[in-house]
């Protein structure tokens, strides 16, 4: 199926809806914690790319994976924090903490992209960066105990590993050398994968377990990330952008009513001016733009 503007944009919302579930799911589970919940979502995302990625790459993508680039396999890097740091922060704070701390990505990018490879930062952003930065404190203010604080820190992770992703493979196609993301993010779940089993010992989890984190890896992870890639082809850049803050919404509303995860009123107002300021800056961009 030709894959049109508009339903470019339904996938997309579709993609954050899978995406979104990881929070609810993680509050299911009866004995899987911290890195074995981990190991075991990336090691069904590998076995499902293992079989996604042949007929979306070809059937040599294994081979051309063992000849790619430095920047190739520091995207895979930063794909296999992305995955280890924001199933961790699921087990150690709430998951509407996590999804706002995530969607600092956008502000994080540009600044790091700002100062590796000398990207300008519009005034717009930097008000939006300030805006956003008043919202997180807010929304910490009330809650500093040490188990929030810590999956506060955890979850950081993925948006500075994000943006670090971005601007590695941004530069790499200013360079001439643009990066496969699809195949990247199966390096990401391998490292993951490999490095996590050790610290996941003894495993615990129940057959219940393992088929929620089963679930997981293949249509929280895997899919989604292979339609993400392929919107990416049709949508631009700030639409991405706008469209990926569903999942902050999706998420906190599933944990809501799938998980009786009531949000506090600090993360509902932080999170909105975090939210509002990003919202703002990507339509100012757009305008500008066009």
């Amino acid at each position: 199926m030709k894959l049109t503007h508009t339903r470019a944009v339904f996938l997309m919302v579709a993609v954050t809806l899978m995406w979104s579930t990881a929070g609810v799911i993680t509050r299911h589970l009866e004995f899987a914690r911290s890195f074995e919940v981990t190991f075991w979502r990336a090691f069904f995302t590998v076995l499902s790319l293992m079989v996604i990625l042949p007929f979306a790459r070809g059937r040599d993508v294994f081979y051309k994976i063992r000849h790619a680039g430095l920047p190739f396999w520091l995207s895979g890097l930063c794909w296999s924090v992305m995955f280890t740091a924001f199933m961790v922060a699921l087990t150690l704070t709430s998951v509407g903490n996590v999804l706002v701390t995530m969607s600092l990505g956008p502000l994080l990018t540009a600044l790091i992209a700002r100062v590796f490879i000398g990207h300008r930062v519009p005034l717009r952003t930097w008000v939006a960066i300030v805006v956003a930065g008043v919202g997180i404190v807010y929304m910490y203010a009330s809650q500093l105990d040490s188990v929030t604080l810590l999956g506060t820190l955890v979850a950081l992770c993925v948006p500075i590993a994000g943006a670090t992703n971005w601007t590695v493979t941004q530069h790499s196609h200013d360079q001439g050398h643009d990066v496969d993301l699809m195949p990247a993010v199966w390096v990401g779940a391998v490292i993951s994968t490999v490095v996590t089993l050790p610290l996941a010992f003894p495993l615990q989890a129940s057959a219940h377990d393992v088929a929620l984190l089963g679930f997981l890896g293949v249509f929280q992870l895997a899919v989604p990330c292979v339609f993400a890639v392929r919107c990416a082809q049709i949508l631009k850049a700030p639409e991405i952008s706008l469209l990926q803050l569903l999942e902050v919404i999706f998420g906190i509303l599933l944990a809501w009513l799938g998980a009786n995860e009531v949000p506090s009123s600090s993360v509902l107002l932080g999170g909105a001016l975090v939210i509002g300021a990003l919202v703002v800056n990507e339509v100012i961009g757009w305008r500008e733009r066009a």
